[in-house]
C-alpha cells in the first residue's frame, strides 16, 4: 500500500514501488477483525518489500487516505495494492451528485504565499522518485467525476494549483505530480510514470475523459501523452506551454548557469521572480474588488511586502545544479515533443499570458491552434508566466466556459453543468455586468397565486420544473439582469437557451480572451434545441425562453414591445409532457436606454456593410426551418444605436400556469395546446402593457434620481420603484 505523507497542508498518493515509504499505514487483515497500525515491513507495495522507516522519519499517517469504491478496484491506477494478506481499510465518504446554487470555491482563500509554505514542506529530501499525490483540499469530488492528472512547470513541486484546490477538487479526482528537487528523471522516463498511469486510468473507466493539465515544462510532458495516446479519450489544459523553449528567454541561461558563482546565486531567484510571474497579480488574489479603491490599494501593498521574503525559498525549491538541470530537461522535452505534435489527436485548451516574459505564449498558442486538430486559446493579456498563481484566472470558471467540462465521452449541457460559485457570481454581478446593472438599476415585481402583483420575485415558483416565457428587448439586453436578480433575490439557477451563434467559438479571432459568451455559459446557458430544452424540463430545471428569438431582439424601428411568435406551440406542448410550471413575463426599457438608429433596412442599403451581413447570415448556424415564415428567416446583424441617460428596466412575472396533471389534455389535442400558447401570449402583452403605463409612476425612473437615492439610503438593488 502506498504510504501517505502527511504535513500542514498535503497527503501523498504514492505510486511508484522504488520509493521506501516514511511512516507506517493503517490496515486490515482479511480475515477481519479491527484495523490496527502495522510496521510498513508486513506490507508489500508492487511485490516490492517495505521496509519500515518510522524511527527514521518519525512520521506517522493519521489521514488523507482515500480510496476508489468501484467494482473491481483501481489501487493500481494510482495507488499501490496490499500484498501479504492485508488490504487498505475503506473509510465510507457520503458522495454528493450536485452541487449548490453560489457554492463556495473557495478562490481567493488561498494565495502564493501558500504556496510557498507548502513548496518549503514538499523539497525536503526523501531520497525518492516522482509520484503523485492529491492535496488535502480538494476534499471529495462530486459522483462520477473525471481524473485530473496535473504535471508542473520548471520547480517541480506540484504546488502550484494552490488557488484552485478547492474549486478542481468539487469536480475532478485531482492527483499531482510531485518531482523531488534532487531527482534526475529524463523526460522519457517522465513521460513513461505519466502513461502508465493515464493507461491504468483509461483502463478502469474507458468511457470517462482523462484530464491533463501541464504547467510550463509540464504542457510539453502532457503533449507527450496525448501524442503517444491518440486512441484515449483526453482533454488537455496547457498554461503556457513551454514547447516554445527553444525561443525563449531561457535559452541564454544555459550556459550562464553553469558559471554562475556558487555565492551569488541567491540573487538569481529575485532576478527569475521578475521575469516569471506579475508580483502584483500575483498579490491581488485575495483583494476584495467590492473595496474602496484606498483600502484594495493598502491590502495590495501589504500583500506584495508579505511576499517578498518568499522569494528566497526559490533558491530552495530551483537550486543551482537542479536549474542546470531542468533547463536540459526543458530542451529535450521541447524537441521531444514537437516532433510529435501532429500525432496529437485530444481536445486542447491553451491558455496564453501577454506578460510572459520567459516563452513567447502569444506566439506558441498561435502555432499550436494551427497545428492541432482540435484546440482552442484564451489569452490573458495581463498575466504573466505564471499564470495559474496570479489573480484573475479561475481556472474552473475557464474550463467550464470553454465547454471543456464533460464526465463522459460526449458533452451533455445539463447533466455536466456545474452551477455558478459565489465568486462566479460576484464577478459576473460586480464587474460583467456592474455597469449595465447600475445603469438600469431593473425593478422586478412577480405575481402570486391569487393574482396579487407584488415588488420582488415571491411569486416566482421554486419547485421545477418551470419555463419562463417572455419578450427579447433589444439585443437581449434584459437577459443578463434577469438571470442574476433570480440567483441573488431566490437563489435560483436559471438554464437560458440561446441562438447558437452567440455560444459559438470565435474562430475568426486569433487571440480570443474569456469572453462575454463564454461566462453566458457559466452562468447556465445552453444552445436552444428541442433535445435540449426536453433533458433541461426533464431534469425539473428552470429554463428562460424567448419564442420571439432573434426577430425579437434585433426587431426595426417602430417595433418595441411588440411580439414576434411563430405559430407553432411546441414548448407548451413539452411543458405539459413533463408537468412544467409556464410563468409569462413582461419586460420593458429598451427606449430608456438608447435609441435605435440603424436597424436591418438601413444597413442593407450601405454598400459593403449589406454584404458582411448576408454571408455572416448564410454562414450562421439555423435553428428554425425557413418555411416558417419571418421569424425563422431572421438575419442576423448589430443594429446602430445612439445611447440616452439611462432610465430603467421593469420586469413584470404573471401568474404562473400550471400544466400538471394535464398533459393528455395539452399533448394530445393541438387545439388546447394552442388555446394555452395564445393564453400566455396574452398574459406576456399584459405585462409589457402594465409595465409601461405604471412606470411613470415611479419616481426613481431617472438614473440621477437612483444614484442620489443609492447614495443616501441603500444598496442599488433596493431603490424603490413604483406601488405596484
Amino acid at each position: 500500500m502506498a504510504s501517505v505523507v502527511t504535513s500542514r497542508v498535503l497527503s501523498y498518493f504514492l505510486t511508484n514501488s522504488e520509493l521506501k515509504p516514511r511512516s507506517r499505514v493503517r490496515v486490515q487483515s482479511v480475515s477481519g477483525g479491527d484495523s490496527k497500525g502495522l510496521p510498513s515491513d508486513s506490507v508489500q507495495m508492487h511485490g516490492a518489500s517495505l521496509i519500515g522507516e518510522e524511527e527514521k522519519n518519525g512520521m506517522l499517517i493519521d489521514r488523507g487516505i482515500r480510496e476508489k469504491e468501484k467494482t473491481g478496484g483501481r489501487a493500481d491506477a494510482w495507488n499501490a495494492s496490499l500484498k501479504c494478506g492485508v488490504e487498505k481499510k475503506c473509510v465510507k465518504d457520503v458522495i454528493s451528485s450536485h452541487l449548490d446554487v453560489l457554492w463556495d470555491d473557495g478562490y481567493g482563500t488561498k494565495t502564493v504565499k501558500d504556496y510557498f509554505e507548502e513548496a518549503k514542506e514538499m523539497i525536503r529530501p526523501d531520497g525518492g522518485p516522482p509520484r503523485w499525490f492529491c492535496p488535502v483540499e480538494c476534499g471529495q469530488p462530486l459522483k462520477d467525476s473525471p481524473v485530473l492528472l496535473f504535471c508542473p512547470g520548471l520547480d517541480g513541486v506540484g504546488s502550484a494549483l494552490a488557488l484552485h484546490h478547492k474549486a478542481l477538487g468539487k469536480v475532478f479526482e485531482v492527483r499531482c505530480l510531485h518531482i523531488p528537487v534532487r531527482d534526475r528523471t529524463p523526460f522519457e522516463g517522465l513521460v513513461t510514470i505519466v502513461e502508465k498511469t493515464v493507461r491504468l486510468e483509461h483502463a478502469s473507466s474507458p468511457n470517462k475523459p482523462i484530464y491533463l493539465l501541464g504547467d510550463s515544462f509540464g504542457g510539453c510532458l502532457v503533449l507527450a501523452i496525448a501524442a503517444r495516446n491518440p486512441e484515449i479519450d483526453l482533454v488537455v489544459i496547457l498554461a503556457n506551454p513551454a514547447t516554445s523553449f527553444d525561443r525563449s528567454q531561457l535559452q541564454p541561461l544555459l550556459p550562464l548557469s553553469e558559471a554562475w558563482p556558487d555565492g551569488l546565486y541567491n540573487a538569481v531567484p529575485y532576478l527569475l521572480s521578475f521575469i516569471m510571474g506579475d508580483p502584483v497579480k500575483m498579490a491581488s488574489v485575495n483583494i476584495d474588488h467590492r473595496l474602496p479603491c484606498r483600502l484594495q490599494i493598502e491590502q495590495l501593498f501589504q500583500n506584495l511586502i508579505a511576499l517578498l521574503p518568499c522569494l528566497s525559498d526559490l533558491a530552495d525549491i530551483v537550486p543551482k545544479d537542479t536549474l542546470i538541470w531542468k533547463l536540459k530537461l526543458l530542451k529535450s522535452a521541447a524537441s521531444y515533443t514537437n516532433s510529435r505534435i501532429h500525432a496529437v489527436k485530444a481536445e486542447v485548451l491553451v491558455l496564453s499570458s501577454g506578460n510572459d516574459y520567459m516563452l513567447p505564449s502569444g506566439d506558441e498558442a498561435q502555432r499550436l491552434k494551427s497545428s492541432l486538430k482540435n484546440c482552442t486559446v484564451r489569452y490573458f493579456k495581463d498575466n504573466g508566466h505564471t499564470i495559474l498563481l496570479e489573480g484573475g484566472v479561475n481556472l474552473l470558471t475557464i474550463i467550464k466556459g470553454t465547454g471543456k467540462y464533460r464526465r463522459s465521452r460526449m458533452i451533455n449541457f445539463v447533466t455536466d453543468f456545474v452551477p455558478p460559485s459565489m465568486s462566479e457570481f460576484k464577478y459576473g454581478y460586480d464587474e460583467l455586468v456592474g455597469l449595465l446593472s447600475f445603469a438600469t438599476g431593473s425593478a422586478m415585481f412577480s405575481t402570486l397565486d391569487d393574482g396579487k402583483i407584488v415588488k420582488g420575485l415571491h411569486g416566482v415558483p421554486n419547485e421545477g420544473p418551470v419555463l419562463f416565457v417572455g419578450n427579447h428587448m433589444l439585443i437581449g439586453l434584459e437577459a443578463c439582469s434577469l438571470v442574476l436578480e433570480l440567483l441573488r433575490e431566490r437563489n435560483i439557477m436559471v438554464r437560458g437557451v440561446a441562438h447558437p451563434v452567440v455560444l459559438r467559438e470565435r474562430e475568426w479571432v486569433s487571440s480570443p480572451e474569456f469572453s462575454f459568451s463564454d461566462w453566458m455559459k457559466v452562468m447556465g446557458a445552453v444552445p436552444v434545441t428541442a433535445s435540449n430544452l426536453f433533458k433541461l424540463l426533464s431534469t425539473k430545471s428552470h429554463v428562460l425562453l424567448y419564442p420571439g428569438g432573434a426577430r425579437e431582439s434585433l426587431h426595426h424601428r417602430g417595433e418595441e414591445y411588440r411580439l414576434f411568435w411563430p405559430d407553432q406551440q411546441e414548448f407548451v406542448r413539452m411543458a405539459a409532457r413533463f408537468g412544467a410550471t409556464i410563468v409569462p413575463f413582461g419586460t420593458v426599457g429598451e427606449d430608456d436606454i438608447a435609441e435605435l438608429v440603424l436597424d436591418y433596412n438601413d444597413l442593407m442599403k450601405i454598400p459593403v456593410l449589406n454584404d458582411y451581413i448576408r454571408n455572416a447570415t448564410s454562414s450562421s448556424i439555423r435553428i428554425r426551418d425557413r418555411s416558417k415564415g419571418e421569424v425563422a428567416n431572421q438575419e442576423l446583424y448589430l443594429p446602430g444605436l445612439l445611447p440616452k441617460l439611462p432610465g430603467r428596466f421593469y420586469f413584470l412575472f404573471g401568474k404562473p400556469i400550471a400544466t400538471r396533471g394535464r398533459k393528455e389534455e395539452i399533448v394530445e389535442d393541438r387545439e388546447n395546446a394552442k388555446q394555452l400558447y395564445l393564453h400566455i401570449k396574452s398574459e406576456v402583452e399584459g405585462c409589457i402593457a402594465y409595465l409601461l403605463k405604471k412606470r411613470e409612476e415611479d419616481p426613481y425612473r431617472n438614473i440621477v434620481d437612483r444614484t442620489v437615492y443609492h447614495a443616501l439610503h441603500s444598496p442599488l438593488h433596493e431603490v424603490p420603484a413604483f406601488d405596484p
